[in-house]
């Protein structure tokens, strides 16, 4: 369930027209539902209650410090993959010591803040990385805590970009190189080795893969505690899926339930790391119609964004529906490309959709824009990058504003030797 519904032929998100939005901040605009935010962490988190867990947000689908307090105040922790994502959690009030801190190519600078601010754990991802973070906590004269990111070879039946879990894959650590790595554990004496860490993938529609990949995980930890190893954390990834167009994932009520079945005796503290699944649909783009261009063999809706926005079709072919936010009748005969206005062929947002009569100047908002949207948005072609909105029943409010042309260059300089009048070796 989101707050995204139409009132009398026009858009509402919750109680705010969209309409308005628009006139007020403009386009393009991500805008936020803080009571589809808070309900779908809520819904997520619940049905764990029997377990004990945590809740870590997964920064990288969404990071913007607004949406980040909002979790906070809900008790979340946090999943983050830089140092940048961890400075955007401080500035939000988030607990460090609720962080897990994932990703390949963590450098010595980071794990050093890390370990300064306290996090809870670093899920590691190669044996190089390990001895990196032994080194610097002995510098420091701390212990990490760390969890071996294992990769458990299983097909997550998703997107081939998004699958993290086979071995051909970057991500993570297979298993028989991982136990050698745990059987070691007393020559790192920076590290406590208290947890074991999965994640095979994002947009997972299926508990099938989910499972098996658990059911190994889960032989895994009882054969470190053989070893010696004191296994307190299972952390689980996140990637559970949510409905773009048709797909029919499982619900948080089943994924914890089934979970819950799997690993009730394994006296562990589960951590989970959802994002998508709690941002995904909560959040939209609105965007504007500038031109409408009738081809010879195609016909083409041009919006004020494109890719630059939302990288998501061009990058996966993923499918967003895309709403006009004055409601009208979508035409089947009506086939057009809905496209914005950067000089890429891939630079659209829609292929062959069957849409409503738009003309220039209508609003839409293009659905299911939460997670992955704003976070990947670049300035190519010097497109300054989105306003993001959050909204809280009848109030809304600018949670990031519109990037200005001076923020574009922000930080470029001409270099002296390109100065004119400046004598001497011409470049």
């Amino acid at each position: 369930m989101n707050h995204f519904e139409y009132r009398k032929g026009e858009m509402y998100c919750e109680d705010v027209p969209l309409a308005k939005i628009a006139r007020q901040v403009g386009s393009p605009a991500y805008v936020y539902s803080s009571a589809t935010l808070t309900r779908h962490f809520q819904v997520f988190d619940r049905p764990f209650k029997k377990m004990d867990h945590l809740v870590c947000f997964s920064v990288k689908s969404l990071s913007n410090i607004a949406v980040l307090r909002l979790f906070a105040n809900l008790g979340s922790g946090f999943d983050i993959v830089s140092k940048g994502e961890l400075f955007r959690v401080e500035k939000a009030g988030g607990d460090t010591s609720k962080v897990v801190f994932s990703g390949v190519g963590k450098t010595a600078e980071e794990i050093e803040y890390a370990l300064r601010k306290n996090i809870l754990l670093f899920n590691v991802e190669s044996e190089a990385e390990l001895e990196q973070i032994n080194r610097v906590a002995a510098r420091l004269r701390k212990k990490a805590r760390v969890s071996l990111r294992v990769n458990p070879d299983v097909d997550s039946r998703t997107h081939h970009h998004i699958s993290t879990g086979m071995k051909k894959n970057k991500f993570g650590i297979e298993v028989k190189k991982a136990i050698r790595i745990y059987s070691n554990w007393r020559s790192y004496k920076n590290v406590e080795m208290v947890g074991v860490d999965c994640h095979i993938g994002s947009q997972l529609l299926e508990m099938d893969p989910i499972l098996e990949a658990l059911a190994r995980i889960l032989g895994l930890v009882k054969k470190l505690r053989g070893m010696g190893l004191s296994i307190k954390y299972l952390d689980l990834g996140g990637g559970l899926g949510i409905t773009y167009h048709k797909e029919n994932p499982p619900l948080p009520k089943q994924y914890a339930s089934e979970i819950l079945r799997f690993a009730k005796d394994i006296n562990c503290k589960i951590i989970l790391e959802p994002g998508r699944v709690l941002v995904g649909n909560a959040g939209v783009l609105l965007l504007k119609v500038v031109y409408l261009k009738q081809g010879s063999v195609k016909k083409f809706v041009i919006l004020d964004a494109g890719m630059n926005a939302l990288i998501r079709p061009a990058l996966y072919g993923s499918h967003h529906e895309i709403l006009p936010v004055m409601q009208k009748p979508v035409n089947k005969k009506n086939i057009a490309d809905v496209v914005g206005p950067i000089c890429e062929s891939t630079d659209f947002l829609a292929k062959d959709r069957a849409l409503p009569e738009f003309k220039a100047g209508d609003y839409l908002a293009v659905m299911s824009a939460g997670a992955y949207g704003f976070v990947m948005a670049s300035n190519y072609n010097s497109f300054p990058r989105p306003a993001e909105v959050m909204v809280c029943g009848r109030e809304f409010k600018v949670a990031r504003e519109r990037e200005s042309y001076g923020q574009l260059i922000a930080g470029e300089k001409v270099p002296g030797f390109l100065q004119k009048g400046k004598k001497g070796k011409k470049c």
